[in-house]
């Protein structure tokens, strides 16, 4: 099994919302992609509520059958519609992969 987790932070405004809107869209947008990419186990998405400067604004944390997977959701159509919506809301973007 792989995990893929990525954290962002959010610029204050963008695509003429508030970070917290757009927080709920990415957050709608991503697991929306439940069930619907092949080897995609676990799709949660997380909103940070404690704001601190240390803490990003939205976590995924995902979960695929191993590698190929993960690298098929990544090429994933729907995976990419979303790239562009996600990119311009933020600012900052963390990623960690890993099997176990």
């Amino acid at each position: 099994m792989v995990k893929h987790i990525v954290m962002w932070r959010l610029k204050q405004e963008a695509h003429g919302n508030s970070a917290e809107h757009n927080a709920r869209l990415i957050k709608e947008k991503l697991e929306a992609l439940s069930g619907r990419i092949r080897g995609l186990l676990a799709i949660d998405v997380g909103l940070d509520f404690s704001c601190t400067d240390s803490s990003a604004d939205v976590v995924l944390l995902s979960e695929f059958t191993d590698k190929a997977a993960l690298e098929a959701y990544q090429r994933h159509p729907e995976h990419q519609a979303l790239i562009p919506f996600i990119g311009g809301a933020s600012s900052e973007r963390r990623v960690v992969d890993y099997e176990c």
